[in-house]
């Protein structure tokens, strides 16, 4: 088998140590291999560089073994090319298995190139892959403590969430306070109902009627701060990512002109992909990649499944616009049928990828997404004169009724 890289090793990484096997030229045409074992402290990691560096070791493969493989890669980065391999891609022929033979076995496939390196993105965007995801935990941890706090009111017989449609509102979160505080009387806690919500209060004297005790207020408090303190960190983090992503904020501004595609859901994509598309050959291998296009990975009848980061941003980019009631995009056309809000099937061809990005190279060279153009004038079917009722691009919809036409039949009109 052909070589492709002449001086280059694999790692075997562990919580412990690393077992690094190097496979330079040796005497005649010959191929020399060494292995050498170090520990995973940042003393043993600089000693694992310099002797790869004497031995004039160009390219590195290590495999994604948990959190494990990131202080070696950031290490090495920047003097060696690093691949970071996926485990499925390198599965070795059965037999004896160590530590030492894996890392021989991950420097053969680099050697003669039989392995792809995954895709890693630059510092910057690991950076602010960071503050997205840690901001995205902290969000889904506050909505869990929403939840438990509305089961903590069922379970004490407040039923509160029948009437207000958010308890942790301007109105719910006083009459929560005020139940904490001792409050009992249902008559009192409805009257801190505000606005529209007022029209509500027979319905909430009703609903604030229960048996809630100091128990339930202990833990309501403690829910309460915990809601409380996720907020406080998710204003502390936007404010982080919105400082990270100044250099980038044309990207975002362009993402966001995707219909669908919010600011901050514009603001995890680039966590996710970078702007420097030149990374993934074609739009294509960006859907593959994301996981927003559908597979073929049929094991036993069976297709396995993956959760990718990247994949929620851009399947909400997609199904937004469905979403979205308003739609100010395209309210100036006809109305017609819309798909069925939600998530599209899993295994409709395509996936998520209409709300993938367009095949530029770079996100700085693309451009902002052109709004749907208005209907123009039209003639009337067999006539030479133009509808009245059909808009011009501009101008509201008028409904037509044709004569003889009942008024309550609506004719759908199509733009040309």
């Amino acid at each position: 088998m052909d070589v492709v890289y002449e001086r280059c090793a694999g790692i075997d990484i562990s919580k412990a140590d690393v077992k690094v096997c190097i496979r330079v030229p040796g005497a005649g045409r010959r191929r020399r291999g060494e292995v050498r074992t170090f520990t995973s402290m940042t003393s043993g990691l600089l000693a694992m560089r310099d002797w790869l560096l004497a031995e004039g070791v160009t390219v590195v493969g290590m495999e994604a073994t948990g959190i494990y493989w990131k202080p070696v890669f950031y290490l090495l980065e920047h003097d060696m090319e690093c691949w970071l391999l996926n485990a499925r891609h390198m599965k070795a022929v059965p037999g004896r298995k160590t530590d030492v033979k894996d890392s021989e076995w991950i420097a053969k496939l680099v050697e003669h190139g039989l392995v792809r390196a995954s895709f890693v993105p630059p510092e910057p965007i690991r950076q602010l892959r960071d503050l997205t995801r840690y901001r995205t935990e902290v969000i889904r941890e506050r909505t869990r403590e929403a939840q438990r706090l509305a089961k903590l009111l069922e379970d004490a017989g407040i039923k509160l969430s029948c009437v207000v449609s958010d308890i942790l509102g301007v109105s719910g979160r006083a009459m929560l306070e005020a139940l904490i505080a001792g409050e009992r009387d249902p008559r009192v806690l409805a009257d801190l109902a505000k606005r529209r919500l007022r029209l509500k209060i027979p319905d909430l004297i009703e609903a604030l009627t229960g048996r809630f005790g100091e128990h339930h207020a202990f833990l309501a408090r403690a829910m309460l701060d915990r809601i409380d303190a996720a907020t406080a960190m998710e204003v502390r983090l936007s404010a982080r990512i919105g400082t990270a992503l100044e250099p980038m904020r044309r990207s975002v501004d362009l993402l966001a002109t995707i219909p669908g595609v919010s600011t901050r859901a514009a603001e995890v994509i680039l966590a996710e992909i970078g702007v420097d598309m030149a990374r993934f050959a074609s739009a294509e291998h960006l859907a593959s990649w994301a996981g927003v296009c559908p597979g073929n990975h049929e094991s036993a009848g069976r297709q396995p499944t993956g959760r990718d980061p990247a994949r929620q941003p851009l399947a909400q980019g997609r199904t937004g616009p469905v979403r979205d009631g308003r739609r100010p995009y395209q309210e100036h056309l006809p109305r017609r049928p819309l798909p069925t809000p939600g998530r599209p099937p899993r295994q409709t061809p395509g996936g998520g990828r209409p709300g993938t990005l367009p095949p530029d190279r770079r996100l700085a060279h693309a451009h902002p997404r052109r709004p749907t153009p208005g209907p123009r004038r039209r003639l009337l079917p067999g006539t030479h004169r133009e509808d009245p009722g059909h808009p011009t691009a501009g101008q509201p919809a008028q409904p037509t009724r044709l004569p003889g036409q009942p008024a309550a039949h609506r004719d759908f009109l199509t733009t040309s």
